[in-house]
């Protein structure tokens, strides 16, 4: 692979229509092509995103003028040497005069919001998009080459699949560029890859759904096999908006679902994110951090690690409860500086009481992932009042591996009556996704901060609690059990709740002064819902002074120590145990 400069064309216009008017494909409305370039080729009247050439895409995406083209030099045209009612060298000539390209994908270097990355985009012009061996070779190429210079990379995605001319060698550039995009991974190095309509077959089951975010363009079709060979094939009636980006993003299985206006932004605030690693805080943030007492209206004279001290146990149980009481979304637009949602498993669906994505605060990139329960009747019903699914864990597994791969710090934010009850829950594994969650982040590579803002209700917390530092709203509360079960159970009687609440000590102080809980959070006086502001400047303090002294630590001395501190609670000194004898 070679360099030369190029200067992307303008955007090249979508499909042409006499006198400058255009159908719409989906709605079939007629438009000034003059105004749908303006739009982007986006039609006004449906919101039907018609497609783009490479070079279009790529002045879309990057900032002016800063596109540097990679040349490659010829490979093999015709492998099999096939003929069907052309010969195959007669489709490829074909091809490029219509789309104006020397193969299906474009490969090179630019900047997107001032960030350097490798940008490979693929042109449905060519042949469909098809994945040959150039095509392979092309897109391996660009993982190859931000490899070597350590930046991210970006693709754009357009394909009808594999292309049968090359036949098995169209079929292996899926290992091919499957190997490469598992480089990157390893590398610890950022990819995003953009699904675009439409993305089929073998690019869909490679290297376009194997990148470290997903985003779908909004109306796109993505899968393996298309819609009309599945109803051919298993003669099922397909839901209407089958293999769209939305259809996706409800199952999970991408990160985020955009139109095409927004794309740009969400890739400079991605590359920016990623580019500023685990960072470091302000000064301001540091100062704020060391100083004492605590602010926003609060006593002066109460300290974090006084806070709660006193407090009713069923008092706190009650104000942890409260529905105006911040979740982790309002934490997220008040105490952190940014926030990019990451959403889906990649495997089942989007677990609405899990939320999580990569965030900053006080100039530092950290991995959140939190319960969410809403307030609203409405919000709380659409996300089981914070009552996660497996696969809300499964979530938080695969950004605990985010998190890892570009050694991230990760804050959990903990507000859960428990995990959901469900018989779909069990059906899917609840007990294993727990667990799994609950080894994995007791094992990872990276600082784990933990703050409980409200709830927490038994196993389905502690998933997201298993952490180097646990923060403890004054507030808020870690049970084995609700009071409510407890006495159910033990006074067979639900009445008895606060004398449950007691009993296990509920509260702040309790997993204070037991070593739990690291430290505690004060709240504005009467609770966190009096006053959503200074609790998020109280619960930013308290994160940004756990988050700047475990950085410091190396790998092995943070394993070691959440090792020990876990093997202590309980009164246990941490050591192992000694052989009977000895």
């Amino acid at each position: 692979m070679t360099r030369s400069s190029a200067t992307p064309a303008p955007a090249v216009p979508g499909p042409t229509g006499q006198a400058g008017w255009i159908s719409c494909p989906a709605c079939g409305w007629l438009l000034y092509r003059r105004r749908l370039d303006r739009d982007l080729n986006v039609c006004p009247e449906c919101d039907h995103h018609l497609r783009l050439s490479a070079r279009a895409r790529i002045a879309l995406l990057v900032d002016a003028g800063s596109f540097d083209e990679a040349a490659f030099p010829p490979g093999a045209s015709d492998p099999l040497s096939f003929s069907d009612l052309r010969d195959y060298p007669e489709r490829l000539e074909e091809a490029a005069r219509r789309s104006g390209e020397s193969e299906a994908v474009v490969v090179g270097t630019a900047r997107i919001g001032g960030a350097e990355a490798v940008v490979a985009v693929m042109d449905f012009a060519f042949l469909g998009g098809s994945m040959g061996v150039e095509v392979g070779r092309r897109v391996s190429g660009a993982a190859e080459l931000a490899l070597e210079r350590g930046l991210p990379l970006v693709c754009v995605c357009a394909s009808g699949g594999a292309r049968m001319q090359e036949g098995v060698f169209s079929l292996f550039q899926m290992a091919r560029v499957s190997q490469a995009f598992g480089r990157l991974r390893e590398a610890g190095l950022l990819s995003v890859c953009v699904l675009t309509d439409p993305t089929y077959g073998g690019v869909s089951a490679s290297f376009a759904t194997l990148a470290s975010v997903l985003v779908g363009e909004r109306g796109a079709h993505v899968g393996f096999a298309g819609p009309r060979v599945v109803q051919e094939t298993i003669r099922a009636e397909l839901p209407p908006d089958f293999q769209t980006a939305e259809f996706l993003l409800a199952h999970g299985l991408v990160d985020r679902v955009e139109s095409r206006a927004e794309i740009r932004p969400l890739l400079i605030r991605l590359l920016t994110l990623h580019a500023a690693g685990a960072g470091e805080p302000s000064d301001d943030d540091l100062a704020d951090a060391a100083a004492p007492g605590v602010d926003g209206g609060t006593d002066d004279d109460r300290t974090a690690d006084g806070a709660g001290e006193g407090a009713d146990p069923w008092d706190v149980v009650q104000r942890a409860r409260v529905t105006e009481r911040p979740t982790t979304l309002d934490y997220l637009h008040t105490a952190f500086d940014d926030f990019v949602e990451l959403h889906g498993d990649r495997a089942f669906a989007d677990d609405r009481a899990v939320v999580g994505g990569v965030a900053s605060i006080g100039g530092r990139t950290v991995v959140v992932i939190g319960h969410e329960k809403g307030h609203t009747v409405r919000e709380r019903v659409a996300r089981d009042f914070g009552m996660p699914h497996p696969e809300g864990y499964r979530k938080a597994m695969r950004l605990f591996d985010h998190a890892e791969s570009f050694g991230l710090p990760v804050v959990t934010l903990v507000d859960t009556p428990g995990a959901h009850p469900g018989p779909e829950a069990e059906e899917r594994g609840q007990s294993h996704a727990i667990a799994e969650t609950i080894m994995r982040s007791s094992r990872l590579r990276v600082p784990v901060v933990a703050a409980v803002t409200g709830e927490g209700g038994s196993g389905g917390a502690l998933a997201l609690c298993t952490s180097d530092r646990l923060l403890v709203l004054e507030n808020a509360y870690l049970s084995v059990i609700s009071p409510e079960g407890c006495a159910a159970i033990l006074w067979r009687t639900a009445v008895a709740a606060p004398t449950a609440a007691r009993a296990m000590r509920l509260g702040a102080a309790h997993l204070h002064a037991s070593g739990i809980a690291t430290s505690v959070v004060p709240e504005p006086p009467g609770g966190a819902h009096t006053d959503p502001a200074a609790a998020a400047r109280l619960l930013r303090r308290a994160l940004v002074r756990e988050l700047e002294d475990v950085c410091r630590l190396d790998v092995a001395t943070l394993l070691d120590t959440r090792f020990r501190r876990l093997s202590r609670i309980g009164g246990d000194d941490g050591r192992a145990l000694q052989p009977v004898g000895s």
